[in-house]
C-alpha cells in the first residue's frame, strides 16, 4: 500500500508546491506553479483554506469525494487527511489557498477562537460554494495576507497577518450562512427528521444498547459531521443539537414519570441513563426540581 503523504512543516509544503517561503508558519499558495502530480493521500499538520478554480484532480476525504467544483473551498484542520491512494494519471492543480501552523496564531485572537470555526472539521459532502462576488473577496483576502509576508518584517506583521486570516474566516461564517439557506433543498425537513429520529430511538431498545444520544450518533444518521449538523440545527432552532436532545429527552421523560409503576430507576436506565443519579442531577438542572418532586406535583 502506498505511504500516505505527510507534510508537518508550511516549508515542507512549500517546496511540493514550488513555492517560496516567506514565514515559516504561514504561506499563500498557487498551485499553478506546481508540478503535476498523481492523487494520493495526504495528511496535513497545520490549517489549510483552499479556493478551487478549475479542475485539478478529484479529491477525496475518507471514503467519500468532495462535494467539490470550480469556485469551491475546503478546509481542513491539524491532523486531517485528504485525497486517496491508487491515482495513476498526473494532473496539473490549479487554484490557490492559504496554510497556516498553530503555532502562528497562539497568544492571538484568532488563536481564542479559533475553535469556533467548525468548517474546519466539516466532512466531504459540506464544502463552501462561493459566488463570483465571494471568490472575488476570498482572492482579495489572499492578496493582503501575501502582502503582509513580503513585506518587510515589523511588529505589526504577525497581528496584520492573524487579523487578515481571521477577517476571511469571519466571512467564511457568513458565506456557509447564505449556503444554509441557497443550499436549503440539500437539508430540507432536517429538523422534522431530527425530531422523528430521536423519537424513534427513545421507543426503541437503543438507549439500553447505545446509552443516551449523543450529536455525533444523530449527525451520522444523516451522513453529516457533527459540527455541520450542530450548526444547521441552531440556525434552525436557535439551540445548539446538544440542547435539542437533551430537551427531547425531558419530554420523555416527563411521559413516563407519569407511569407510577416504573421507579426514577428504570426510568433512568429505559432513557439511556447509566446512573440513576445522573438522570436525577439532569432533569432538575432542566426542570427545576427532582423527578419524584415532578411526580408528586401531579397529584
Amino acid at each position: 500500500m502506498e505511504e500516505i503523504l505527510k507534510f508537518d512543516s508550511i516549508s515542507q509544503y512549500n517546496s511540493f508546491n514550488n513555492q517560496e517561503t516567506l514565514h515559516p508558519l504561514v504561506s499563500v499558495i498557487d498551485f499553478s506553479k506546481a508540478t503535476p502530480r498523481r492523487l494520493r493521500k495526504t495528511y496535513f499538520g497545520f490549517y489549510l483554506v483552499l479556493l478551487k478554480d478549475v479542475e485539478c484532480g478529484d479529491l477525496r476525504y475518507g471514503k467519500n469525494t468532495y462535494d467539490y467544483q470550480e469556485g469551491t473551498l475546503i478546509f481542513l484542520g491539524p491532523g486531517q487527511i485528504m485525497g486517496a491512494n491508487g491515482g495513476k494519471e498526473l494532473y496539473q492543480p490549479k487554484g490557490f489557498g492559504i496554510v497556516f501552523h498553530a503555532d502562528l496564531i497562539k497568544g492571538t485572537s484568532l488563536g481564542r477562537h479559533i475553535d469556533d470555526y467548525t468548517f474546519f472539521s466539516y466532512k466531504v459532502n459540506e464544502a463552501l460554494h462561493v459566488s463570483e462576488r465571494e471568490r472575488q473577496l476570498v482572492l482579495d483576502s489572499f492578496s493582503k495576507i501575501k502582502y503582509e509576508l513580503e513585506h518587510a518584517v515589523d511588529k505589526h506583521s504577525k497581528t496584520l497577518v492573524t487579523d487578515n486570516i481571521e477577517l476571511l474566516l469571519n466571512y467564511c461564517v457568513r458565506f456557509y450562512d447564505r449556503q444554509f439557506i441557497t443550499r436549503d433543498h440539500a437539508h430540507n425537513g432536517i429538523l422534522e427528521r431530527f425530531e422523528t429520529l430521536l423519537i424513534e430511538f427513545f421507543s426503541s431498545e437503543k438507549p439500553q444498547e447505545v446509552g443516551l444520544p449523543s450529536v455525533a450518533y444523530c449527525a451520522s444518521a444523516f451522513h453529516l459531521s457533527p459540527n455541520y449538523f450542530g450548526d444547521l440545527v441552531k440556525r434552525e432552532t436557535g439551540k445548539s443539537a446538544h440542547e435539542f436532545i437533551q430537551l427531547k429527552l425531558m419530554e420523555v421523560a416527563k411521559e413516563r414519570i407519569f407511569d407510577r409503576s416504573k421507579s426514577v430507576s428504570e426510568i433512568a436506565y429505559s432513557l439511556g441513563f447509566k446512573y440513576p443519579q445522573h438522570f436525577t442531577r439532569v432533569f432538575k438542572q432542566l426542570v427545576g426540581v427532582s423527578p419524584l418532586e415532578y411526580r408528586s406535583s401531579m397529584n
